[in-house]
């Protein structure tokens, strides 16, 4: 496969995206510990603020604070669009979008009330701890679910087809049992009922009144906690096909910032460009 050509970087930008991007540095660790806990300050600063006593009390330094957490936060935005080759790829991969959504709410609520509350979002960020304290092991056995999960996919969209099937004929036998004047209104209404039922979510808002109804009601109730533990063996089966998987490495490309390759690779499997 013919490889993405890709310039040698800047010294200059070479050195921000070592302090930036990479973890396995004493300047980009100090930098990613830094940024953990400014993320932490601010989602703190948004819990707090929403205590009606503390807000009233300190509300206007809360928001300040947020405000220059959020100013600062584009920065370092910026500066992860500039010290990488193609900063469209980055900016649309998962940690890019994550970085992105850190920053909007405090913007959007100038336009959009309430806006502000997003800002929460921000705890995501906090998934760089991974890299920071080099648990590539954790990366390693994330990578595995998610080929499992992925694997597993078709069989557990046939499994919720068959459950969907299951709540709509017990909903609508239920309707016919009960009746509107114990308070199965409709059919919606009752399958509502069987889908809390069969969850053994059980929240008592509904209950059946007749025998019947309740005879049926216990034959969900044990229906539930065989259907629950399908999806779980389904992806225990796919876990355990995979095998062999390989540490991964937390070097980020210089040209898409991307991460998530082995420890021996020598170019990016995402770009091509190298390592």
């Amino acid at each position: 496969m013919k490889q993405d050509s890709a310039k040698t970087p800047a010294p200059w930008r070479a050195k921000l995206h070592e302090v930036i991007f990479e973890a396995d540095t004493p300047a980009g660790k100090a930098f990613d510990l830094a940024l953990l806990g400014v993320i932490l300050l601010s989602v703190a600063a948004v819990l707090l603020e929403s205590v009606t006593s503390i807000r009233e009390a300190y509300g206007p330094e809360l928001r300040a604070l947020e405000w220059i957490i959020t100013i600062l936060f584009s920065i370092e935005y910026a500066l992860r669009l500039i010290c990488v080759g193609r900063p469209l790829r980055y900016a649309l991969s998962f940690y890019g979008l994550v970085d992105l959504t850190a920053i909007l709410p405090t913007y959007l609520s100038l336009f959009v009330g309430g806006a502000h509350s997003l800002v929460v979002i921000r705890a995501l960020r906090l998934l760089r701890v991974f890299r920071i304290l080099k648990l590539g092991h954790f990366v390693s056995e994330a990578s595995m679910l998610g080929q499992a999960l992925r694997a597993s996919r078709r069989k557990i969209l046939v499994f919720l087809g068959t459950v969907a099937t299951l709540v709509l004929i017990i909903g609508s036998l239920m309707y016919l049992i009960e009746g509107e004047e114990n308070g199965f209104t409709s059919i919606p209404q009752s399958i509502y009922w069987a889908i809390v039922t069969l969850t053994t979510v059980g929240y008592g808002d509904i209950a059946p009144q007749t025998f019947l109804g309740k005879a049926l009601a216990s034959l969900v109730m044990v229906t539930g906690y065989a259907i629950i533990a399908v999806p779980t063996g389904i992806v225990t089966v796919e876990l355990g096909r995979i095998s062999g998987a390989r540490e991964i490495s937390t070097k980020a490309c210089t040209q898409c910032g991307l991460e998530g390759h082995d420890p021996d690779a020598v170019h990016c499997k995402y770009c091509g460009a190298e390592l």
